[in-house]
């Protein structure tokens, strides 16, 4: 006898992508700006922006910080890397999901994700942004829930059974 299925909304996606932020993004970024040895981007920089945005200045952005593509594409990909991982252990979920109950399945046939369609996914994400952030909000138009990147790759969002 088979369950039916519930699709993961954007709200809910949008959480755990937050959370994501915190727990996966947040500390790869840390560890790749001190191993760049602040080389990936000027802190100062973004702080002197900051206290003159704050303080009203309207030219507080004309002065953007040096970053280092370098770093930034290392920071990228250890974030993908890292995001994988979780999903081929945790079977289609990150720390965000688990802790809301969602995860990544195949469209199809509902079980774990292939290595081809996470990277395709993880990949995805790039139109879905580039696209001034369309390809997510689809999510909260269609009846499957699903965002660009989940339709390159053949996946969806689904809650999972506990």
């Amino acid at each position: 006898m088979s369950k039916e299925v519930r699709y993961a909304g954007f709200w809910i996606r949008f959480i755990a992508s937050f959370l994501d932020t915190l727990f996966l993004a947040l500390p790869v970024g840390i560890l790749i700006y001190f191993l760049s040895s602040g080389h990936w981007f000027d802190l100062a920089q973004y702080q002197q922006n900051i206290q003159l945005a704050m303080s009203g200045n309207i030219h507080a952005l004309e002065h953007q910080p040096h970053t280092s593509l370098t770093w930034e594409l290392i920071f990228e990909i250890s974030v993908l890397v890292v995001t994988m991982i979780f999903w081929k252990q945790w079977r289609g979920a990150t720390p965000g999901k688990k802790f809301v109950h969602i995860k990544i399945v195949d469209a199809k046939t509902h079980k774990d994700i292939s290595n081809k369609q996470a990277i395709t996914r993880s990949l995805g994400y790039i139109p879905s942004i580039l696209l001034l952030c369309v390809g997510f909000f689809m999510v909260a138009l269609r009846k499957d829930k699903r965002a660009l990147h989940d339709l390159l790759a053949d996946t969806i969002v689904i809650y999972q059974e506990i």
